[in-house]
């Protein structure tokens, strides 16, 4: 079966070659077994924080759609799902957690500005769970962390720790000391910066909201964003939770579709689908600033250039990232429209 020693796929889509190594994709999930190459052994559990969240539900059902065992860390049994009782806020309820898991992926982490509440979780609790994964032989771990620890500034095409992470709020300060107890026991990090589709509380929200509110984007809308499909990320932690990962033990990878997009290109898609107002104006960043009720760095990062090589982590997991914004966002327009609220989440 095309050099594989085992693989299945629900909904199997089709065959890519990645870096000399043929793999099976299905449409919302990637699996399969390599020769040689240390992929995942038929058998064992991945254990899944943040398996009911935003990037964390995609991932579920895709490792699920692909014959993974899957099993969530939560705070409380939910139907349905092979869950493990624990709470990153509780270092002492994650002791065995790990026990009989081959794989742990992190998609867990609190985003508020609470900055006791980010270091508690974020910090403390990744570095607990770390301990807990070496104590108990977990062979590879995936965390799911942000773009957003390089802090403020223009960033064009930057390769990983390009330049040195300086992150301005709580929650990524938190997330890049994560990043560490993560890398220390040789995981792979994934940097994505904007994540799109069901689920999503901030991002569309947010430019949705700005373009309605204000009928103006600050710099005209010329600043370029990376940006993924959840589908798309989700594909990406799957296929780095169970495929190859030869090389890539304390790595960091950034995680976004090749082609950056302008934020006015953005906000004309938005518009196709009754999410934003068909025509906006353009004021500048310090105008904006100064009259918006934004935050400085929230309105920053949709001001000026914020996109980032990502060529590494396709290079390693095969051409996964799929259509651009303007092809993907359809599938996921109406549930934006029933789900948009009138201001996005801060």
């Amino acid at each position: 079966m095309c050099g594989l020693v085992w693989g299945w796929c629900i909904g199997l889509g089709y065959i890519v070659v990645a870096s000399g190594v043929r793999l099976l994709v299905s449409l919302g999930a990637l699996w399969v077994g390599v020769p040689g190459k240390g992929g995942w052994v038929m058998g064992e559990t991945v254990l899944l924080t943040g398996g009911f969240g935003f990037i964390g539900s995609h991932v579920r059902e895709g490792l699920g759609g692909g014959g993974v065992g899957v099993r969530v860390l939560a705070r409380r049994f939910v139907e349905g799902c092979d869950v493990v009782l624990g709470d990153l806020a509780d270092v002492g309820s994650l002791r065995g957690v790990c026990e009989g898991v081959g794989v742990l992926v992190h998609a867990a982490s609190v985003v508020s500005g609470d900055q006791v509440r980010c270091r508690v979780v974020n910090e403390l609790g990744t570095a607990a769970l770390m301990a807990e994964a070496r104590r108990a032989g977990v062979g590879r771990i995936v965390y799911v962390g942000t773009a957003a620890v390089y802090g403020d500034g223009v960033h064009r095409s930057l390769v990983e720790d390009g330049v040195v992470p300086v992150p301005v709020s709580p929650a990524s300060r938190s997330r890049l000391a994560a990043e560490g107890a993560v890398r220390a026991v040789g995981g792979t990090v994934l940097r994505p910066m904007f994540v799109y589709g069901a689920g999503d509380r901030w991002f569309v929200p947010m430019l949705s909201w700005m373009a309605r509110r204000f009928g103006a984007l600050p710099e005209g809308g010329r600043a370029r964003l990376s940006v993924i499909s959840v589908h798309a990320l989700a594909r990406a932690v799957c296929a780095l939770a169970t495929g190859p990962a030869e090389g890539l033990a304390g790595a960091v990878l950034h995680a976004a579709h090749p082609e950056p997009v302008a934020v006015a290109e953005l906000v004309a898609v938005l518009a196709e689908h009754a999410l934003a107002p068909a025509l906006v104006g353009d004021v500048g960043y310090a105008q904006a600033r100064a009259a918006w009720d934004v935050g400085s760095s929230r309105l920053s990062l949709i001001s000026f250039d914020h996109f980032y090589d990502s060529s590494r982590l396709w290079s390693a997991v095969g051409p996964l990232h799929g259509e651009g914004f303007r092809e993907a966002f359809p599938r996921y327009a109406q549930w934006y429209r029933d789900s948009c609220r009138e201001r996005p989440d801060q």
